[in-house]
């Protein structure tokens, strides 16, 4: 039995029989000696193809766009521009980089102005002096290149072009001190409400911001006065504040005894403290400094005051010298007080006015008489005592 194969027509080979010999038993197809892997089928790209026919072509465009920007945010703007763009002044290279057009041009092709075209020009340019995108030179119009990760978009773009101005410049020294790049804090002194936004809703950012308006404040003193005044318009933070500083206080109380060894008596003397009274304080400012800033330390303060003030009481009564001199400061204090306020008191208005009432004169008898009394006691003292 002959069987006879056909080149296809197509074939420049001359149409001749050829003869195969009957092989003796059932055909078998040979198996190679060692089995041997076959290639994987690129099934990611038959995936995708097969999902491109099943969608519309203008929404796969637009999903392989998305695609793009998600995994490099800005840089996909930024090489448009850098690949395409030759700022005016600088001369046309040659070969394909001669189709090159000014920012200018760009800009009314693109249908923005040049100024947004010259940020992401910048952008660029200070990512390729960091080796992280390939210069203006080497790039062509139309070319594509493996472009940086999104999220490093933002340490070069600067959306407006407050880096150049007095304010800028303050934000860009300031952001370099606490090691960032300076165009986010650009960016963010360019968003106030994105600012006060994130303020609102999460309480890491207000902590941060907190902390930035104390610091400010110590060489601000037109802010101190402002957020002064805020507060205490607002009912709820003013209560709040007394309250705060009813506490720093009483901690300050407390403190002045650790620190100086000194203990202030209810009138006024200051002392040096016992030995066990300052070490009772220092306990109950150890509790103190050990607190959390989110812990509320007026209870804390009080009691350490209470306690502490209790003890200085039982001090000045145990030593006779320093209660017999407690005493006479206490009554200075109060004659010193009461002399002050009669000197205060106007008689021309009296006479010139009819705002007299027998009230008046009789407090003042009642005064008189009870000065005459004191007087009395004090001579007799005096008598006694010499």
């Amino acid at each position: 039995m002959t069987i006879a194969f056909t080149p296809s027509e197509s074939a420049p080979v001359e149409t001749e029989s050829v003869v195969v010999p009957e092989p003796a038993g059932p055909v078998m197809a040979e198996e190679p000696e060692f089995w041997e892997p076959s290639d994987p089928e690129p099934q990611d790209t038959h995936d995708a193809d097969d999902a491109d026919r099943d969608h519309d072509p203008v929404v796969v465009r637009d999903a392989r766009d998305f695609g793009v920007y998600a995994r490099t945010g800005g840089w996909a703007f930024a090489l448009k521009v850098a690949r395409s763009v030759r700022p005016g002044g600088q001369p046309a290279a040659e070969g394909t980089a001669r189709t090159k057009v000014s920012a200018k041009a760009f800009a009314e092709l693109a249908g923005c102005s040049p100024e947004r075209v010259m940020r992401y020009y910048r952008a660029w340019d200070m990512a390729a002096d960091d080796g992280l995108v390939p210069q203006f030179e080497v790039l062509v119009p139309g070319e594509d290149i493996e472009l940086p990760d999104a999220d490093v978009w933002l340490s070069y773009y600067a959306s407006r072009n407050s880096a150049s101005s007095v304010r800028g410049q303050a934000i860009s020294a300031a952001a370099e001190a606490e090691g960032i790049r300076p165009t986010k804090a650009l960016e963010v002194a360019e968003n106030p409400t994105a600012l006060r936004a994130a303020i609102l809703a999460d309480p890491g950012t207000a902590e941060a911001a907190r902390g930035a308006l104390l610091d400010r404040m110590k060489e601000d003193p037109a802010l101190q006065t402002e957020m002064a005044r805020a507060f205490a318009r607002t009912d709820g933070l003013k209560k709040a504040v007394a309250n705060e500083a009813k506490a720093a206080d009483r901690i300050g109380y407390v403190r002045q005894i650790v620190e100086k060894g000194e203990i202030r008596t209810p009138a006024g003397q200051t002392v040096e403290a016992p030995p066990e009274l300052r070490a009772e304080a220092e306990r109950h400012l150890s509790l103190l400094d050990e607190l959390d800033d989110s812990e509320e330390a007026g209870e804390w303060a009080g009691e350490a005051y209470d306690t502490v003030k209790g003890l200085v009481a039982k001090a000045v009564e145990e030593d006779p010298a320093l209660r017999v001199q407690e005493r006479r400061t206490k009554f200075y204090n109060s004659l010193q007080k009461a002399t002050k306020v009669f000197e205060e008191l106007t008689l021309d208005e009296v006479m010139e006015e009819d705002i007299y009432e027998a009230d008046m004169l009789q407090r003042l008898e009642a005064l008189q008489e009870a000065i005459g009394t004191c007087i009395s006691a004090l001579r007799k003292a005096t008598t006694a005592s010499s």
